[in-house]
């Protein structure tokens, strides 16, 4: 089962899955987009918001072997700019629904005997965003739920995926364009390469792409000097002055 497969990440995954043999349940609102996407890739539609139809969801899905939950949505700009509610949908979509399908899918896998959950994160939730506070704290509660889990299971595998920024309609729907000068995109095929990795080999922590573990393993080991690069780099471009420009 792939949430938020009617486009971006969610879409390229299908069609990995879809070629390595899975047979996929794909989770969306977007009917048009997600019907396109299932007859490509062979899969069942079921069309639903996950954070108020979960549970018929999931009746509708029937038993599933992996879970891959990677919808989810953001916004972009200072915490005291953020308009009513919108922390709270951020909060729904990226954490809660998450946790709520992860409860309502594992017993049969624990059962079974058998599973893997994969919850796609992102490079925020490791080492915080500008801009982004919200967003990254749910990312941030999404590594750390599914590292919890990992004591408790098993014979059901945990990974989380993180990628940086990549190329989808994310950023068109959260409000806000990309302007950092770095890290550039990358297509929404690596990150779906990534979790059908993360399946395949049992691994519990990815990142898309790879180098970026090394920021994230510097924020650990050095917070100091990671916030003063983040500080240079991490900015949008229209917040640096420009080489030859007014400060």
């Amino acid at each position: 089962m792939i949430t938020g497969a009617s486009s971006g990440i969610g879409a390229a995954t299908a069609r990995a899955m879809a070629v390595a043999g899975a047979d996929l349940v794909l989770s969306g609102r977007d009917r048009e987009r997600l019907d396109a996407v299932a007859a490509e890739s062979g899969g069942l539609a079921v069309r639903g918001d996950l954070t108020t139809d979960v549970t018929a969801l999931v009746e509708r899905a029937g038993p599933v072997d992996v879970l891959v939950a990677n919808a989810g949505c953001g916004w972009a700009g200072p915490l005291t700019a953020m308009p009513d509610g919108t922390a709270e949908q951020l909060i729904a979509a990226n954490l809660t629904a998450p946790i709520r399908l992860t409860r309502l899918l594992l017993p049969a896998m624990v059962e079974r005997g058998r599973g893997h959950l994969v919850f796609v994160a992102s490079i925020a939730g490791a080492v915080g965003v500008r801009d982004e506070a919200v967003y990254a704290a749910t990312k941030a509660g999404l590594i750390a739920f599914a590292e919890s889990l990992r004591y408790e299971l098993r014979r059901v595998g945990v990974s989380v995926v993180l990628p940086g920024v990549v190329d989808t309609p994310f950023f068109a729907r959260r409000g806000a364009a990309y302007t950092r000068r770095w890290p550039t995109p990358i297509p929404a095929e690596r990150v779906a390469r990534a979790i059908v990795a993360a399946v395949e080999h049992g691994r519990p922590e990815s990142f898309a792409p790879a180098w970026l573990r090394v920021p994230a393993r510097l924020k650990g080991a050095a917070p100091g000097p990671f916030r003063a690069l983040a500080d240079v780099f991490g900015a949008p471009v229209s917040r640096r002055a420009r080489p030859g420009a007014t400060p």
